[in-house]
């Protein structure tokens, strides 16, 4: 369980560290700014292609470090990002715009997604998937808040 919640939050972590000491560097939006028919962006600005590679690397890299092995490792960084787009795709059809916070949606996709679709591979039952999840909305509650104190995050979620 531990190694997927490091997967986790390396997976939802490196986007934020690349926006953060990246700045607009390869920052290119993966919705190309595309506004939907309701008139609201597709994804946001903040959901960029290089975020989405370096997560799924970093991911890689990290599993490979655990011994899991680098495609598990690309798959669950992948699975992850694929999550969270979903929520932003969500958060816009809501009516909420790029970084407003959304209890719940912001953090249970991008984490249920990757573990259950894992869940074999890295040994995990049901519960243990679950009780990962929670653990990680827990963490990335209280991380952000930190994150946001070190100048790192635009918002304390």
């Amino acid at each position: 369980m531990l190694e997927a919640l490091i997967l986790l939050l390396v997976a939802n972590g490196t986007p934020v560290l690349a926006g953060k000491y990246l700045g607009n560097y390869a920052a290119w939006p993966l919705d190309a700014n595309y506004m939907m028919a309701d008139g609201k962006p597709f994804l946001g600005k903040s959901k960029t292609l290089r975020g989405l590679l370096l997560a799924v690397f970093a991911t890689a890299l990290t599993a490979e470090i655990f011994g899991l092995g680098w495609q598990l490792g690309a798959s669950f960084g992948a699975l992850s990002m694929l999550g969270d787009l979903f929520s932003s795709f969500s958060k816009r059809r809501l009516g909420m715009p790029s970084g407003s916070q959304a209890p719940g949606l912001d953090q249970v996709p991008e984490a249920l997604l990757p573990l259950a679709v894992c869940a074999s591979p890295l040994g995990m039952q049901w519960f243990q998937v679950l009780i990962t999840a929670g653990l990680f909305w827990l963490l990335e509650v209280m991380l952000s808040r930190v994150l946001y104190s070190l100048h790192i995050r635009k918002h304390p979620w």
